[in-house]
């Protein structure tokens, strides 16, 4: 049994409630594509967007938007030769500044959400956890 038995097939959770670590070594051993950014020091959205765009090696035509990163996310392929395709989407210390509030980040998340919808009806798990920068 893995961190990820529990969880749902198509999630956005808070990670706090998770050992990322943990996370991360399940996702890996379970051939799971697994899809990391950190946050640390990014404040507005195009660098949140600019993060995703380097540490999910988008294609250059990204249009550093909401929509495009949804489009960029679907388009993303599991790990090949797998009997279950699987994503596991880490999001770390995303920002709490007046460039990228609440609002900003509920948007942003809410792209992970649609896609979480989208994976569904294709049959693929995809799981996001996500932390806000200077939150426990």
């Amino acid at each position: 049994m893995t961190a990820l038995s529990n969880i749902p097939q198509q999630a956005v959770l808070p990670l706090g409630a998770y050992d990322r670590e943990q996370l991360e070594r399940d996702a890996r051993r379970a051939d799971q594509r697994l899809l990391m950014a950190d946050f640390d020091g990014a404040g507005d959205k195009s660098a949140v967007l600019d993060r995703i765009a380097t540490r999910f090696a988008l294609p250059e035509h990204f249009g550093r938007n909401l929509d495009a990163l949804y489009d960029c996310i679907t388009d993303l392929d599991p790990v090949a030769d797998t009997e279950q395709p699987r994503f596991v989407v880490i999001l770390q210390d995303l920002p709490d500044t007046a460039s990228f509030d609440a609002e900003q980040r509920g948007a942003l998340l809410d792209v992970f959400r649609d896609a979480a919808d989208y994976f569904f009806d294709h049959n693929i798990a995809f799981r996001v956890f996500y932390s806000v920068a200077g939150r426990a």
